[in-house]
């Protein structure tokens, strides 16, 4: 028996720590047998089965004295006298919690029965409490809520029990663990739990439970992967891997019993086979499936490792086989020399090019701008993704050369109505723009013939369908133009002004002959000449595009002769009256008086015949007066007479 009791304390004092607050188990734990959440979503949760509790649900917040509810979150109760709680001890927003309003008479806040117990073993039973008064609220007398834990017999008995004594408000809202461990007594295999409200009612004895749980307790279990920092590891698939699981048990159990078990992907836990002490190899084949591999030792008494519910297990150790990236590479291929080459891959968070002629980058996309034909081939890029798994992909492009177009010469100079050859060279394809003024577009040798400056472009291609692009300037010089302007007319003594004028690019221009005239490279020279004369205004182009020509007549009146009648009959001969001399005399003025004093036809500045009408209407026969002002002052006064018209 002393050997017993040594090991029992031994046991106690390497596995629990006892203080004023709670009696909790400090080794290692088993899967809950019993895990109240409460679950998980939007307000209100379900209630309790029936038998859970003795206290009644609301699914509103806020329950009054007696009364409980299920919610995710809690708000400004009571006039903000109870802390309005966010979210479940563990911070899931969206995690239910019990939210009691204790009775006046003490009473269960939970019940529950757990059967098929190992004997000798030790359990935890414990939930998280917070006190949801204020420290602000019921001064100053707050009631506190007091808790017992019970485990009893099916028939009642009471096998143990733990009080938390008074769980005093905190400042903030403050989730505390509260609970106690126990050993089965031998034969007892059915136990029941029980939570009770100690506190009588009155100002406060408000209060929160989640997680309510009860699981075995043991031995501290520490795993380890040998050679490694920490208790996880990534693999890449298609990698092989051996890894050496060990766990370290503290003192506890009189004769334990181990096994290792194995989850994939969260799924359940199954024992490995054979696996059954505290050192596992465990190897990784190439060909194993992606996904978590998580794995942890078991161990319980010799007697009791059969059973699930007296097991107590190990933190997980966690292998983790990632996925290679799924890869694409694209690319715009073939492409012209000189052009741009592009790339891109798909599948990572990080990328390593390597190709011809050196080519390194660390982009996804990558342009390759002035490409040349030694670029051409197959390019590799190793995609990597955020585990830090591989994929080795590749892309084969092609740079296709490109012509070097040319032309016979870069500018030319032409007449305007001229012909030019062009020449362009270099490919096997040729297309000339703009297409007007040549007498083909698609030769290499087009004659060109255009109306004014124009820029030609050759595009010249090749058997790659690639293409280069050269140009021609072609100014075209417009001809000489030569206007020598109308007949003049002047009388003896009296000199006239030409009127002639040129058109055409960098010319020059003179009249001939040069007698007579004040300046005869001027367009409008002074003549004097002292009988009938023809000048000829010489219109000359200084970039060789020839010479234009006009001539015009400078005619002599020796006075002004005035016709004394006409006929204005419309028979092609003398119709009209017409004083031709006048047009020496710019600013002259002619009137004309029927017998009744009145205006029947007046000229000025510019001369021209009268036709024998007035507004009109034809006059009849008869004389008419006229007078006429040269006004010139070198022959002053005017000239007055008569004219008749015959009809």
């Amino acid at each position: 028996m002393r050997v017993v009791r040594i090991v029992i304390l031994l046991f106690v004092a390497f596995l629990y720590f006892i203080d004023a607050g709670a009696q909790l188990c400090q080794g290692s734990l088993g899967v809950p047998i019993i895990n109240k959440t409460f679950g998980a979503g939007a307000n209100p949760g379900n209630p309790l089965a029936a038998a859970s509790t003795t206290y009644q649900y609301v699914s509103t917040d806020c329950p009054n004295d007696g009364y409980y509810t299920v919610r995710n979150n809690t708000s400004a109760c009571f006039a903000d006298s109870w802390h309005s709680i966010a979210a479940d001890h563990t911070g899931d927003a969206s995690g239910y919690f019990m939210l009691v309003n204790a009775s006046m008479q003490p009473g269960a806040f939970y019940v529950d029965t757990v059967r098929g117990l190992c004997s000798g073993t030790t359990f935890e039973f414990a939930t998280w409490i917070m006190n949801v008064l204020k420290t602000t609220a019921c001064n100053p007398s707050p009631i506190r809520p007091n808790l017992t834990f019970s485990i009893e017999r099916t028939d009642g008995t009471l096998i143990q029990n733990y009080s938390t004594g008074d769980i005093p408000s905190q400042a903030n809202p403050t989730w505390q663990q509260f609970g106690f461990f126990f050993n089965t007594p031998v034969g007892i295999s059915d136990i029941v739990l029980r939570i009770v409200n100690n506190a009588p009612g009155g100002c406060g004895n408000d209060l929160a439970l989640d997680d309510i749980t009860f699981r075995p307790c043991g031995p501290q279990l520490t795993p380890a992967i040998t050679g490694f920092p920490v208790n996880t590891d990534t693999l890449c698939e298609g990698s092989a891997a051996s890894y050496t699981f060990t766990c370290t048990v503290s003192p506890g159990f009189s004769n334990p019993s181990f096994q290792w078990q194995q989850s994939f992907n969260g799924g359940p836990f199954t024992d490995i086979t054979g696996a059954t002490n505290t050192t596992l190899v465990q190897n990784f084949l190439t060909t194993a499936a992606a996904g978590t591999y998580t794995f942890r030792l078991s161990a319980a008494e010799a007697g009791n490792m059969s059973s699930a519910l007296c097991r107590v297990v190990s933190p997980l150790i966690t292998i983790q086989v990632e996925k290679n990236p799924v890869t694409t590479v694209t690319g715009i291929s073939p492409v012209c020399e000189r052009g741009v080459l592009s790339m891109a891959a798909t599948g990572g968070s990080q990328y390593q090019w390597n190709g011809p002629a050196a080519f390194s980058s660390t982009s996804d996309v990558v342009t390759i701008s002035n490409a040349q034909v030694s670029q051409s081939g197959k390019y590799y890029v190793l995609v990597s993704n955020a585990a830090g798994c591989n994929h080795l992909d590749s892309i084969t492009v092609m740079v296709n050369p490109s012509p070097t177009a040319s032309t016979s010469f870069s500018t030319a100079d032409l007449c305007e109505g001229d012909t030019l050859q062009l020449l362009g060279s270099g490919g096997t394809i040729y297309t000339w723009q703009p297409s007007a003024g040549l007498s083909s577009s698609v030769v290499s040798n087009p004659l060109a013939f255009p109306l004014s400056s124009v820029l030609y472009s050759v595009i010249v291609g090749n058997s790659f369908n690639c293409t280069d692009t050269a140009t021609i300037d072609l100014v075209v010089k417009t001809r000489p133009v030569a206007n020598a302007g109308p007949d003049k007319i002047t009388v003896a003594g009296l000199p006239v002004q030409l009127a002639g004028s040129a058109g055409g690019q960098d010319i020059t221009y003179t009249w001939s002959p040069a007698l007579y005239l004040d300046d005869p490279l001027s367009l409008s020279p002074i003549a004097s000449p002292l009988a009938e004369i023809d000048y000829m205004l010489i219109v000359t182009s200084n970039v060789g595009c020839g010479t234009a020509t006009d001539v015009m007549k400078v005619y002599i009146y020796n006075d002004v002769f005035v016709p004394t009648g006409f006929t204005p009959n419309n028979d092609g001969l003398n119709d009209t009256w017409n004083i031709p001399a006048l047009a020496a005399f710019p600013n002259f003025e002619l009137l004309v008086y029927n017998r009744n004093g009145e205006v029947v036809f007046q000229n000025s500045k510019t001369n021209k015949p009268w036709d024998g009408r007035y507004k009109g209407l034809p006059q009849p026969s008869g004389v008419y007066i006229y007078v006429i002002d040269l006004k010139d002052s070198t022959r002053p006064g005017l000239l007055k007479g008569f004219v008749h018209i015959i009809r």
